[in-house]
């Protein structure tokens, strides 16, 4: 693996539903936190902190913390969240962040929805692999769950 395979981590899923339907999914912050689980303490709005805690069994310990930083309707929706969150032994400075990007495309069978997660290489080397392997394994997860959501 080479450093740049190391920042970012990229997932396709084809979902059977319209683009406002997948929009509305990811961006009303009720919805999001029922496929997600997590629950937030208000809606994503550009520029501003949406706090909230995780309800997914085993990481209720876990809070929710993430500034939005883009919302295109039914094309981007684009959030950051500190990497202090999965990693609050190291020390970061305080405009670090990782990104997560929503894109959807609309096709004949519903939405291309592409989750791209990036700025992994801010983790030290020696927690990076692990990190980058858990966030994998939680948006394989994740498109399963929004999968199931918007075909309900």
């Amino acid at each position: 693996m080479t450093t740049s395979d190391q920042d970012q981590i990229v997932k396709v899923v084809d979902l059977k539903a319209p683009v406002a339907r997948v929009w509305r999914a990811l961006t009303d912050f009720k919805e999001f936190g029922q496929w997600f689980r997590v629950n937030l303490d208000g809606p994503f709005e550009v520029g501003k902190l949406t706090t909230g805690h995780v309800t997914y069994p085993g990481f209720e310990h876990m809070k929710w913390e993430s500034t939005t930083e883009q919302l295109v309707d039914e094309e981007l929706f684009v959030f950051s969240w500190p990497p202090s969150a999965l990693d609050p032994e190291t020390k970061y400075d305080e405009s670090a962040k990782v990104t997560v990007e929503f894109r959807l495309e609309s096709t004949d069978g519903g939405t291309r929805l592409t989750i791209t997660e990036s700025g992994f290489l801010q983790f030290p080397e020696s927690k990076r692999l692990e990190i980058l392997r858990q966030n994998v394994e939680g948006w394989n997860l994740q498109a399963e769950n929004v999968a199931a959501h918007v075909a309900g």
